[in-house]
């Protein structure tokens, strides 16, 4: 390979490799070196903390069915019951994932979630549209106010009713937000919890980043958004030779641990791979736009965790400072060394903080039914109480 069609190929591969956007000198550099991947012995993998690597990204399936959005889009839903059978769930809780990914970046998450008893929940994922089994649609349809459209639409459509906690991770928790913003009144009448993990109310990509790759205002993104557009297999073809310079981008800016599990990466790898570069390019507008600071307000009455790796270099951890700071109440969960995929990377400090959360949202859900009543009779009392009385 020639060394201009090497550095072509390590641009593409760093622009599709990065989630949210990324340090173009990351990118060139893992081109130039294109380092290959660490292989474990059977018996370091089996010693991990992790399963093993064939497993990850892989686990039984529950209910899966298509879901309209309001444009006419189809969005891939999967339903998970509690694991005791006849069990009545006390939450639904939906998880939303990012950018360039799909519903596999939950597998620790939805695991532990499905193995609940106490409380019991019935788990709710998705692919956002363009993403993972999702279907198609115009690029002026990729925004995050969108999202937050479709998010709705799975919720009316697969959980109309109970109480709710939302997931969101990177572009998924903004897609949380964009709800918020949409429709205040869930989060007052339904949604009591919601975990923001690794992402941002706004300014993306001036914090801590060189510049923001996956930004409008930047022309390389313009040139290859039309490239993919009108050659999309020219793309792949060079996407595919910048491999070994793309794996490498990704664990360099989707983990903070330089030896974190090559299985996880393999994940991160894939679902990148496997989501076409127009589709990252039509992205980049509304997410170098994306401002939801006055939106946090409608989750003021919900309990919140914002969770964030503290070596997050796609929405560095002073984005999540900002966001508890607009959420006095709220839980701020520093994941120490982690990146970006800091629910791949540290699963288990996430998922006992989840698990604390998703307790606490049962305990005022118990609390609130128990309230309801007495709110009701008073109602009934205060609405006789107005009831003119009728003449004799």
């Amino acid at each position: 390979m020639t060394d201009d069609r090497r550095h072509t190929s390590g641009i593409i591969g760093a622009i599709a490799g990065t989630v949210l956007g990324g340090a173009a000198a990351a990118g060139a550099v893992g081109a130039g070196r294109a380092r290959s991947r660490v292989v474990r012995t059977r018996a370091e993998l089996e010693s991990s903390e992790h399963e093993h690597p064939s497993e990850i990204g892989l686990l039984p399936r529950g209910r899966e069915s298509s879901v309209a959005a309001d444009d006419g889009t189809r969005l891939a839903v999967e339903e998970v019951e509690p694991v005791t059978p006849g069990a009545r769930p006390e939450l639904t809780v939906v998880l939303v994932h990012g950018f360039a990914l799909d519903r596999r970046c939950w597998h620790f998450q939805r695991r532990m979630l499905a193995e609940l008893t106490d409380p019991a929940v019935r788990v709710v994922l998705y692919d956002q549209r363009r993403h993972g089994r999702s279907g198609q649609c115009s690029a002026r349809a990729c925004t995050i106010a969108q999202l937050g459209a479709d998010l709705d639409s799975v919720i009316r459509t697969v959980a109309p009713e109970g109480d709710l906690v939302l997931v969101g991770h990177s572009m998924g928790g903004m897609s949380i937000m964009a709800l918020a913003e949409r429709h205040p009144a869930l989060f007052r009448d339904r949604v009591l919890g919601v975990a923001l993990v690794s992402t941002s109310a706004g300014d993306v990509g001036t914090v801590g980043l060189q510049r923001a790759v996956l930004s409008h205002r930047n022309p390389t993104v313009n040139v290859l958004g039309r490239l993919a557009h009108w050659r999309p297999e020219t793309v792949d073809r060079i996407r595919r030779l910048g491999g070994n310079a793309m794996w490498a981008a990704v664990r360099r800016m989707s983990f903070g641990d330089p030896d974190v599990e090559p299985a996880l990466v393999d994940l991160v790898d894939r679902t990148i791979a496997g989501t076409a570069l127009d589709v990252l390019t039509s992205f980049a507008n509304t997410l170098s736009t994306h401002d939801r600071k006055a939106a946090l307000r409608g989750l003021s009455q919900c309990e919140v965790l914002v969770a964030a790796g503290t070596e997050d270099r796609m929405i560095p951890y002073a984005h999540s400072e900002v966001i508890a700071a607009e959420l006095p109440r709220a839980e701020l969960l520093p994941l120490e060394g982690a990146g970006h995929m800091a629910m791949l990377e540290q699963p288990g400090e996430l998922d006992a903080a989840l698990l604390e959360l998703l307790r606490r949202c049962t305990h005022r859900s118990q609390v609130l039914r128990r309230l309801r009543p007495q709110a009701d009779e008073a109602g009934s009392r205060r609405s006789r109480l107005r009831r003119p009385r009728r003449r004799a």
